[in-house]
């Protein structure tokens, strides 16, 4: 017998639209967040009038909405006006003042960047968006990614026009900033609560009519995958079980998914991650790799190899970054007490999805 005997012809799929199954995948209706997104429109309101917008800290637990719900709104900018600049960065990808004024470059359609520094380059973009009286709305996800945020204060600072709406996982981040950028930012708080049991639900039914075809799903195998990502309060995790369920009842031949087939799909649940190792930057790879390598080590000593390897970073700096792999998915961590006192063991996942 052959290894792809069983496999469904072409078009025999159980998933119709594998992108809707993408946690950044927007779809036509965001339920369950109008509050939220009018509060976003609001600040940007003033925009449409040629004035300051308003700025804005959205915080939540990761998988509540807090992207889908900030990209709606600059989705609805770009079809109603082309005098705003609708502008997305995500901070994990592009986490230096240099870095984000180059992303910040090319969406404004500027591509001669090569060879000029970050001050130049604040100079275009202020020039850019400064002329002929247009103005920008910025979604910063992931902002405390960032390393620094010199670029806040060029754009608070410099561009005249603006609204600034900045994503995070954590409540207590602002207390962070400078205050030089505190004071200017001056920002609407907006927290994004967990979904209920029931908008959880109706979430995952929407995802499944855009992802699959009418029929496909058995009902109790459906309720168990609402169930699941309710319990781990993450519509992301909740949309990877119902895409590996339809995997394993592909590779079974069957045309049904079943409960059997979304249990076999928790299996791999421990090994997710909701980033991917290619979307790290250079010294978090560097540091996965480290961990891959020397998984179950003390921090301290995964510490010292990393210098040895090169390591530029200070031992705190070191700790964040492994706090934030921790986060993601992409190791795990757990605390013993030993007679010198605590420490920390870091693994490496069980279930690489790279």
């Amino acid at each position: 017998m052959g290894l792809f005997d069983n496999v469904l012809g072409a078009g025999e799929s159980l998933i119709r639209n594998e992108d809707a199954l993408d946690f950044e995948f927007l779809p036509k209706v965001l339920p369950f967040r109008e509050k939220e997104q009018k509060n976003i429109a609001e600040c940007m309101k003033p925009l449409f009038q040629g004035r300051n917008g308003r700025n804005a800290v959205m915080h939540g637990p990761p998988g509540v909405g807090k992207t889908a719900a900030a990209r709606h709104v600059l989705r609805e900018i770009e079809e109603k006006t082309d005098e705003i600049y609708p502008i997305y960065i995500n901070c994990w990808q592009c986490n230096s003042s240099y870095q984000v004024m180059v992303e910040i470059c090319d969406q404004l359609g500027y591509r001669l960047v090569q060879n000029k520094k970050t001050t130049d380059l604040y100079k275009v973009v202020a020039s850019m968006i400064n002329k002929d009286g247009k103005s920008a709305a910025f979604i910063f996800d992931e902002i405390d990614k960032a390393e620094e945020y010199d670029f806040l204060y060029f754009l608070l600072n410099d561009v005249y026009r603006k609204s600034l709406v900045l994503i995070t996982n954590f409540d207590t981040w602002i207390i962070t900033l400078d205050e030089r950028i505190k004071s200017r930012l001056t920002p609407l708080v907006i927290k994004f609560g967990p979904y209920t049991q029931h908008e959880t639900r109706e979430i995952m039914k929407q995802r499944m009519g855009y992802a699959f075809p009418a029929g496909v799903w058995e009902d109790d195998a459906f309720q168990k995958v609402a169930d699941k990502t309710f319990e781990l309060r993450d519509i992301r995790t909740g949309l990877f079980i119902m895409r590996e369920s339809a995997l394993v009842a592909e590779s079974q031949s069957r045309k049904k998914i079943t409960v059997t087939d979304v249990e076999k799909a928790l299996e791999n649940l421990d090994g997710f991650s909701v980033k991917k190792s290619t979307e790290l930057e250079e010294d978090s790879k560097f540091i996965l790799d480290i961990v891959k390598e020397n998984s179950g080590q003390k921090i301290g000593d995964l510490f010292s190899i990393y210098q040895k390897k090169g390591g530029k970073h200070t031992y705190k700096t070191f700790q964040r970054k492994i706090a934030d792999l921790d986060q993601n998915s992409f190791i795990s961590t757990k605390r013993l007490k030993g007679d010198g006192g605590n420490t920390t063991i870091i693994e490496k996942k069980l279930t690489d999805f790279d």
